[in-house]
């Protein structure tokens, strides 16, 4: 390892392990892009907080007031009952919060936040940048903001760095770097990312980023690049200044124009069925005493998408895995392809189960670390299509062509491929017993947006080929505008307003709609 990091001049590089455990969360803090592996699953909330008080200010009388407050900051309940929640009895969204909360317990000098707002939706995201903003304000505290969401960056950031393969290939203010983008990787990240505004396709930049083992001679992006020339493959361009504290690595920044794909229109869908393929009625979902669904019905029509949308906690996710068998309903009737389908998952056939399939929100845990992809495709094949042999590894090959991956990763763990893998390989499963509905619940929010414009991409040619009808559960609605045909809002687990994609978005009727749309903008 070469290189300093300072902060307030003291090397960290340099420091000894306990100088640096004295530091990191009272000089430095960092908030980890993933809460559900970042919070001890044994302790308590209140417990994980005060530890980190007890650990650097140890002594302190205050501890819970202190705690209080920074949950109250992150939009957090801050009764006991609340805090005496272990991780697993929180939402995605409320883990997220817990985890920003811990990194301004104890007001630090800098703060890195890696990917810190993928789990939360729209509102939640923009309350919580907006406390980012004023934190780091009121403290005069320095903040690193690792992500892939341009509309994120564009709203937060005083300046920017673009990586790719372990450099920064173009850094400068934010206006000038997102208006005049002087490297063709950075005029392909915003092509590739969706606008709340326009319906449009996503386009995703050819190929993928090399391993750190792997990468080519000369500029390590000019595999992928359209302007590349002979002197891209040989020589590895210099910093060069190409505006006011603006600098880019390229040797051809001028024709960087050049490189932009023609944004197309998102074109119609095709004519679908007048009825719908599969209803939920009146579902009603409570644990306990607390109501989660409360009478929500949504359909969805064969080649249709579907996209359920809500802040965290609403009541979404619960919907979606009522409607594939994985949550219990109180109450409420199903109907799919023309006959009844049992509200309780464990009462249904092999087939209906096989028909409904659904694609997890996290890539990294709903895979078997410990079986190839062969092992887990070719299980969901004989599990569910009931077939062995050459039949089993056409099939896999199948779905593997399907979501644009190569047959070289067949023999590989989950843990040798990347996150837009992982998440490929996720769709696969579900493809190889051929579903007739696909529920893909928030699947690309931890996606860079090239991936994700891949993906989507994907998605949208499966229904074209299949007639595949999707049920997208996101707090993306910028990308609902490039996915879905019918859009439907849930608020505290009712159904408030649904409708055409372009109805809904261009002019809601529902004063919390209206809401959402509006922090998607500001964010």
């Amino acid at each position: 390892m070469r290189g300093r990091v300072l902060i307030r001049g003291n090397d960290l590089l340099s420091m000894a392990p306990r100088q640096l455990q004295r530091l990191r969360g009272s000089s430095i803090s960092y908030v980890p892009q993933d809460p559900g592996t970042a919070l001890n699953p044994a302790l308590r909330i209140d417990r994980q907080l005060k530890e980190l008080i007890e650990v650097h200010d140890p002594g302190v009388v205050n501890a819970r007031e202190r705690v209080s407050k920074v949950m109250s900051d992150v939009r957090l309940p801050t009764d006991v009952r609340f805090l005496r929640r272990y991780p697993h009895q929180l939402s995605g969204g409320q883990q997220q919060r817990v985890c920003i909360a811990m990194a301004f317990l104890l007001d630090p000098d800098v703060v890195v936040l890696d990917e810190p707002t993928t789990g939360l939706d729209v509102t939640t995201q923009a309350y919580i940048l907006a406390i980012v903003r004023r934190m780091c304000r009121e403290s005069a505290a320095a903040a690193l903001y690792v992500t892939h969401d341009l509309a994120v960056v564009s709203g937060l950031a005083d300046r920017t760095l673009v990586m790719y393969a372990g450099r920064v290939v173009e850094d400068g203010p934010i206006r000038s770097v997102f208006d005049g983008p002087a490297h063709p990787y950075t005029a392909r990240l915003i092509a590739a990312s969706p606008d709340i505004h326009v319906a449009r396709s996503l386009e995703a930049i050819p190929g993928s980023a090399p391993a750190p083992h792997g990468r080519p001679k000369g500029c390590a992006f000019h595999p992928r690049c359209p302007i590349a020339q002979q002197r891209c493959r040989e020589e590895s361009p210099d910093q060069t200044v190409v505006g006011l504290h603006h600098r880019v690595r390229c040797h051809f920044s001028g024709d960087v124009s050049k490189s932009r794909p023609t944004l197309l229109a998102l074109k119609a869908p095709t004519t679908l069925d007048s009825s719908a393929l599969l209803s939920a009625r009146d579902v009603t979902l409570s644990y306990g005493s607390n109501a989660v669904l409360r009478g929500v019905s949504v359909e969805v029509r064969r080649g249709e998408c579907v996209a359920i949308v809500g802040e965290s906690g609403s009541g979404k996710t619960s919907l979606a895995r009522v409607i594939v068998g994985l949550a219990r309903a109180s109450s409420g009737l199903l109907n799919f392809d023309g006959h009844a389908v049992p509200i309780d998952g464990t009462q249904r056939s092999d087939d209906d189960r096989r028909r409904i399939q659904y694609v997890f929100q996290n890539p990294y845990a709903s895979l078997n670390p410990r079986r190839t992809v062969r092992q887990i495709l070719e299980k969901a094949a004989k599990r569910f299509r009931h077939i062995h042999g050459v039949d089993v590894s056409a099939t896999v090959a199948s779905a593997l062509e399907q979501v644009s991956l190569q047959r070289s990763v067949l023999e590989n763990l989950p843990g040798r491929l990347s996150g837009g893998e992982r998440q490929r390989v996720a769709v696969a499963r579900a493809l190889v017993c051929n579903p007739d509905v696909l529920i893909c619940d928030e699947i690309t929010s931890a996606l860079d947006v090239s991936v994700q414009a891949a993906v989507i991409k994907m998605l949208s040619e499966l229904r074209d080929d299949r007639g595949l009808a999707l049920i997208f559960v996101t707090h993306n609605l910028a990308l609902v505008r490039s996915i879905a045909d019918e859009v439907f809002v849930v608020y505290q687990g009712k159904m408030i307003e649904s409708g055409p994609t372009a109805d809904v978005m261009d002019a809601p009727t529902n004063g919390y709609t209206q809401k959402l749309l509006q922090d998607s903008v500001s964010v």
